[in-house]
């Protein structure tokens, strides 16, 4: 890991962490992957809502306010930048800068990644999940994708996720949606700059999921 140092970006709401004990979960997991000692973790309360973002060097946490960000429907481009298996939320995060730089020269708000061999990956802020029929799928972890506390809290609202290794044309149809653990679920509104498909029945499921993402 190098001088990188392990991150956390939690979303307090109503005074507390909703998705705290998988923020929590995730980071000692790291911690003890990368041997570094356990980091003293207190839940957040009493916080005004927004975001909190936690680094832990191996020494201390430390704590800052960060801000919430838009939920408004999210243009997606796909990034020229390959995917880097990414198996902990740390700072050393050069691949998904450059995506995301890529995708703000071109108007976008996020850029998504496909490993070498073509598989759409995750976003640079963002996971990716799309619908078949009425089954939700998205990128299979085995590909080096972080693991998400946003993918574990829509696991438990909608049970197990169908993983895929799949190209980015698999979002044109699928009515996408995005998820992190600060903003909730957002829908997709394009991939390089084209509409995405539309489907009442996957709007109506999407729209379920995000009412009940926050518990």
């Amino acid at each position: 890991m190098a001088d990188a140092a392990l991150i956390e970006s939690i979303r307090i709401r109503a005074g507390h962490a909703p998705l705290w004990r998988h923020h929590a979960a995730r980071l000692a997991a790291s911690a003890r992957a990368l041997g570094l000692p356990d980091p003293p973790l207190e839940a957040p309360a009493g916080l005004p809502d927004g975001a909190l973002r936690l680094t832990y060097d191996g020494r201390r946490v430390v704590r800052d306010r960060r801000p919430v960000g838009s939920s408004e429907p999210v243009r997606l481009i796909i990034a020229t930048t390959l995917h880097e298996p990414y198996p902990h939320k740390t700072t050393d995060r050069a691949a998904f800068d450059r995506a995301l730089e890529e995708a703000r020269t071109a108007g976008a708000d996020d850029a998504l990644m496909v490993t070498s061999d073509g598989s759409l990956a995750e976003a640079a802020i963002w996971g990716v999940y799309w619908w078949e029929g009425g089954t939700l799928a998205a990128p299979a972890e085995s590909l080096g994708i972080l693991p998400s506390v946003a993918r574990r809290r829509i696991v438990e609202i909608a049970g197990p996720i169908a993983e895929r290794r799949a190209p980015p044309e698999a979002l044109r149809t699928g009515s996408p949606f995005v998820a992190n653990a600060v903003r909730g679920i957002v829908a997709v509104a394009s991939v390089d700059g084209i509409r995405v498909g539309f489907d009442a029945s996957a709007a109506a499921r999407t729209a379920a999921l995000a009412t009940a993402f926050w518990p």
